[in-house]
């Protein structure tokens, strides 16, 4: 076996791991300099954008009274059959499909509902869900005003 090459291969370990060492006590020995400016900058910034953040999550209210007062009935919240076009039956499809609330039916796609329809067989293909999401926003809103006139009108 040819020494000569163990030796080498041990010298260039020792001197790797003595580099490594000497590397990482030079590392400690720096000084950490920070601008304090850059981090208030910084920290002002994620403020702001935090009370941005609550603005936009202002919760709305639902109120029964309200909803009664157009509709002429008592109405529930989330209830999906207050929607135009969706009876009991297609209500229970879409909450079993995850939309549970008005919320996820006002921000989902038409594409969507007519998905869950079609899979649903031949009586709910022939539904037309173009305006559930715009319905849903609305109640989700409590338009009801809005609500009840667009309905009356269709």
């Amino acid at each position: 076996m040819n020494w000569w090459f163990i030796g080498i291969v041990v010298t260039a370990f020792v001197c790797i791991l003595l580099g490594y060492w000497v590397g990482n006590r030079r590392k400690r020995r720096q000084p950490h300099v920070y601008d304090e400016s850059v981090w208030k900058s910084k920290v002002a910034k994620l403020e702001n954008d935090l009370k941005a953040c609550k603005a936009a999550q202002q919760l709305i209210v639902f109120n029964p009274d309200k909803a009664a007062a157009f509709f002429g009935k008592n109405i529930t919240e989330n209830d999906l059959t207050l929607i135009k076009g969706v009876d009991a039956k297609t209500a229970k499809l879409l909450q079993n499909s995850g939309f549970k609330t008005w919320k996820m039916l006002a921000e989902a796609p038409v594409e969507s509902f007519q998905k869950i329809l079609d899979a649903a067989g031949p009586d709910y293909q022939k539904r037309n869900p173009g305006t559930w999401s715009e319905q849903a926003k609305l109640a989700y809103e409590g338009s009801w005003k809005a609500l009840y006139e667009w309905q009356k009108h269709m």
